[in-house]
């Protein structure tokens, strides 16, 4: 495997007003780097959404008892056919596999995020790090731009 072509790394307080920087930081790396390797606007932009879900997650759920300025950390790493984000949090440990996927047609309060995450990338794995932090992992391939527009994955 080569290793990573492109790193960056953020840390913000946990506040949904810094959504807006999170998702600029993020989007200024993929112009940067990104578009030169094969990326398609969508994916860019699914991506970004999917980071979006990932930050107000831990904001909402992870760090709702927790001050303000407790931080998010994120990461973004770029290989030649693969992207990475790793979104760190405080929140006590959870399991995301006992949310449960809402029923097509139903309406259901939360698991919406899970569902959308999953949609929109090529995995997301939820871990428990050594230092007591949560850490979502967020991954999407490089793919045939034909094969991508034609699905959500």
């Amino acid at each position: 495997m080569l290793g990573t072509m492109q790193q960056d790394h953020l840390k913000v307080k946990s506040e949904l007003k810094l959504l807006n920087q999170v998702q600029q930081w993020f989007e200024d790396f993929c112009l940067k780097h990104l578009f030169q390797l094969g990326w398609s606007e969508t994916q860019l932009y699914r991506l970004n959404l999917a980071l979006a879900e990932g930050f107000t997650n831990a904001v909402r759920h992870a760090h709702h008892t927790l001050p303000p300025d407790t931080t998010i950390e994120i990461a973004v790493s770029l290989w030649i056919d693969k992207l990475e984000i790793r979104i760190w949090d405080y929140g006590k440990p959870f399991n995301p596999d006992a949310i449960a996927e809402p029923a097509p047609g139903t309406l259901q309060v939360g698991g919406y995020g899970w569902f959308l995450l999953r949609r929109l990338t090529d995995s997301v794995v939820y871990e428990r790090s050594d230092d007591g932090r949560n850490c979502l992992v967020i991954l999407k391939y490089l793919k045939d731009p034909l094969e991508t527009s034609s699905n959500l994955r």
